[in-house]
């Protein structure tokens, strides 16, 4: 019986991995409508951007070769479709000015908070933990663009 139940488990598994998760792979990076084609952030933030926030908040994902093994294929594209609800950075410019001031703001609150980028994440990738200056940079950086947005809607 033991025999049955780990041959129909192997044999499930085998078979899920045919089952894969469209990728998040834009062919435009970045588009017109991109936070970073938009807001033009300076190299160092551009950079802690790409590195941090990318993979999950915008068109374009750099997949873990992880990624390949179901079920955390499925797992990742359902996390990579919920930080794109909340925020996609590729899609940032067709927000009203309202609402990018208000993502602005969000952005500066949770990286001060220490909500994003998520430790799941960082993790993994070792490059998207964030120093306190590397947080404080983006915050800064952030709190600029509301106040910008904010001052001309």
């Amino acid at each position: 019986m033991k025999q049955k139940l780990l041959l129909g488990l192997v044999l499930a598994l085998v078979a899920i991995q045919f089952i894969r998760p469209q990728k998040n792979l834009s062919a435009v990076t970045p588009g017109p409508d991109d936070l970073v084609t938009k807001f033009a952030p300076p190299p160092e933030v551009r950079s802690l951007l790409a590195v941090a926030c990318y993979d999950c908040h915008s068109n374009r994902t750099r997949y873990p070769w992880y990624a390949e093994v179901q079920p955390v294929g499925w797992w990742l594209a359902n996390h990579i479709d919920e930080g794109k609800d909340h925020l996609n950075f590729s899609e940032f410019g067709t927000l009203s000015a309202k609402t990018q001031g208000k993502k602005f703001g969000r952005i500066a609150d949770e990286l001060t908070d220490g909500t994003m980028p998520l430790a799941s994440y960082t993790w993994v990738h070792r490059d998207a933990k964030l120093t306190a200056t590397q947080i404080q940079t983006l915050t800064d950086w952030a709190e600029a663009q509301q106040d910008k947005v904010e001052s001309n809607p």
